[in-house]
């Protein structure tokens, strides 16, 4: 018989509220990547930084963009916010991220168990501990949140490691809070300016 799972023995907790204790701690302009859905709507909500990117219309790009960010601007610390549904899309970045190790990227995965975005499937990693996948992958700072004390915890260590850290909770089914404006150009252009990569015009 297989262990249980790490993830079952942690408290559910709320996205949004995890989103809000994040960005809180956020003191150096560091760069903050949503996935799509009540992912980006809740890091919409907790208030507009310039250093927000919001990910529209494409699964899984949320760790892949980050590793970006993180590579071409690595004095900036980089933090991604991805559901666990979104990682399934494109599992295979978690070994290009190990792999390539960035010291400023932390990966931030909110699993619910379910496709909330499009009806509340169940995602077929139901018996999958992602963080043990993450493990496997040689992201080897990875970890379930216990429970919001625990978040802040892992999230207070891993903005201070050198290294990429992943960092999992189990979040409730609740909807997003906010609901991103969906304008493309002016979440890129925003976001250049907010990286201090393009000159306000």
């Amino acid at each position: 018989m297989n262990p249980q799972s790490p993830a079952r023995n942690t408290k559910v907790m709320n996205r949004f509220d995890l989103t809000s204790r994040l960005v809180a701690k956020l003191k150096h302009e560091e760069a903050v990547i949503g996935g799509i859905g009540n992912t980006n709507f809740d890091l919409w909500a907790t208030g507009h930084r310039p250093q927000n990117f919001y990910m529209l219309g494409s699964m899984g790009l949320s760790f892949p963009i980050a590793l970006g960010v993180a590579l071409a601007q690595p004095k900036r610390r980089v933090i991604a916010l991805e559901g666990d549904g979104s990682l399934l899309m494109q599992l295979g970045c978690l070994t290009t991220i190990a792999t390539l190790a960035p010291d400023n990227l932390t990966l931030v995965l909110m699993d619910n168990g379910i496709y909330q975005i499009t009806g509340s499937q169940p995602t077929p990693a139901q018996r999958a501990d992602l963080v043990a996948v993450a493990v496997g992958c040689g992201l080897s700072n990875s970890a379930w949140a216990a429970d919001e004390d625990d978040f802040e915890r892992l999230m207070d260590q891993a903005l201070a490691a050198d290294g990429p850290a992943l960092i999992a909770a189990r979040i409730d089914d609740k909807p997003g809070t906010g609901a991103t404006k969906r304008d493309p150009v002016q979440i890129r252009e925003r976001f250049m300016l907010g990286l201090g990569v393009r000159e306000p015009l």
